[in-house]
């Protein structure tokens, strides 16, 4: 990539929650798991953006806005917003796109939701090498 890269670019990845990451009652996940998924859309917008997998300096901000449990199939975007020499701002987000509704009957049975739920939102800043790498 030539120059600097620009603000709008988006990386998304998806998974399936498995039931072997429920931490708490009603197979609920800890807030960490979001937040390790965020560092992996992290990783790639920094190797389209700058040929590296970056560091991950820190979150401005991180709000737990819904619940995520095994079963869902989730969704981490990351937006790249600002563009500094080495530092590199993006909005985070992760939507619950489909749930497992199992019961006795039907153990394994699941739904694509028909609005994404938004579980975690952020803000966070990476840093990548002062000299870009090429190839």
């Amino acid at each position: 990539m030539n120059g600097a890269p620009e603000p709008g670019i988006r990386v998304v990845h998806r998974r399936y929650v498995p039931h072997s990451h429920a931490h708490y009652a009603g197979s609920l996940v800890d807030g960490a798991y979001g937040l390790g998924l965020f560092g992996d859309v992290a990783t790639e917008m920094c190797i389209r953006t700058d040929g590296d997998e970056g560091l991950f300096a820190g979150y401005a901000e991180v709000w737990f806005l819904a619940p995520v449990r095994a079963g869902d199939v989730v969704e981490a975007s990351a937006e790249l917003v600002a563009v500094g020499s080495r530092s590199r701002t993006l909005e985070l987000a992760l939507h619950v796109v489909a749930r497992g509704c199992g019961s006795t009957e039907q153990p394994g049975a699941a739904q694509l939701l028909a609005e994404p739920i938004l579980a975690t939102t952020a803000r966070g800043t990476v840093v990548v090498p002062g000299t870009r790498r090429e190839g």
